[in-house]
């Protein structure tokens, strides 16, 4: 691709869509589009095709989805399931038929079975079950990445996947009812601190492994991907290391400067007990990550500190 390369961010108002776009101007691309969900829906098929039609982007990366931590997906499974999949064959439908050359698809390493054994690789997709408490947002992300394994075995197109590991950064979600573990437990521990170092209670037994990557260092993978053509058509992107929820949230705690106490609701579900990616594939194809997890954590806290009168506009689940 060349600098002028019109370049599709599907999502780019999004953590990681925003962070691409950041990483993308930085490289160099100068020739970006992207559509707020007013202005396109990307859940109407013919509004999504009447779109690729009249841009003719060279380039489309799919960062657009409806996310969440365990309470959405418990309280939305219809809407997880339905609206990732409009999302997505919406895109890569119209990709394909318009010829765009590249396709990148970004998903989640919530894609591989629950007691699938640790680090994840990338041939342990569909081996055996998905942890029950996201598999509808799992079950999508799969149909996509299939989907563009056939797009490229049929027609030898240039569709790639990227599974990021649990990420978090700046433009995150610090909506109590919806985020994910990070960014909750950042906001959480922030409030208590601010009432006084109140307890803070978490969900769980604080024993499950997670691994989490800076937002911005996936963005980096995505710059890596268009820049490069990769010879298969999924990848894992983390950082191969992973702590337990236990220590994560002393890091956070450490980091906001709480000083109450943490109090762990073991009736709360602790999801999958592990999950660690094998970043293998990606590392030996030129690229590795950047930010380690402590630099990363200040680094977004110090956001949320600066948008916290945006923040406060969201509404707090008691």
């Amino acid at each position: 691709m060349n600098k002028n390369s019109k370049i599709y961010i599907a999502g780019h108002r999004g953590m990681v869509g925003s962070a691409v776009w950041r990483a993308l101007k930085a490289d160099g691309y100068t020739n970006l589009i992207g559509k707020t969900s007013s202005e396109l829906d990307l859940r109407d098929q013919i509004a999504v095709t009447q779109f690729i039609t009249s841009e003719q982007p060279e380039v489309i990366i799919d960062a657009a989805a409806r996310v969440g931590g365990i309470l959405a997906n418990s309280d939305y499974p219809y809407q997880f399931l339905m609206e990732n999949l409009q999302i997505q064959n919406n895109l890569i439908d119209a990709a394909h038929k318009q010829e765009v050359k590249k396709f990148i698809f970004l998903g989640s390493s919530c894609i591989y079975p629950k007691f699938a054994t640790q680090p994840l690789k990338e041939e342990y997709l569909l081996t055996d079950t998905l942890e029950p408490t996201n598999e509808w947002y799992a079950i999508a992300k799969i149909t996509g990445v299939k989907a563009c394994e056939a797009i490229r075995k049929q027609y030898n197109k240039d569709f790639v996947s990227l599974m990021p590991t649990n990420l978090y950064g700046s433009f995150d979600n610090f909506d109590l009812k919806t985020s994910h573990v990070l960014p909750a437990m950042l906001r959480k521990f922030h409030e208590a601190k601010a009432q006084g170092n109140t307890p803070v209670t978490l969900w769980g037994s604080g024993t499950p492994m997670r691994e989490f990557l800076y937002v911005d260092d996936m963005a980096e993978s995505v710059v890596f991907a268009v820049n490069n053509v990769l010879p298969e058509h999924l990848y894992n992107v983390g950082t191969g290391k992973d702590i337990t929820i236990k220590e994560l949230a002393e890091t956070i705690q450490n980091v906001v400067g709480h000083e109450g106490e943490i109090i762990w609701d073991s009736e709360k579900p602790d999801g999958t007990p592990r999950k660690l990616m094998d970043v293998s594939k990606l590392k030996e194809a030129g690229w590795h990550y950047k930010t380690e997890l402590l630099q990363g954590i200040e680094q977004t806290y110090a956001w949320f500190l600066k948008h916290q009168a945006e923040l406060k506009q969201v509404k707090l689940s008691k």
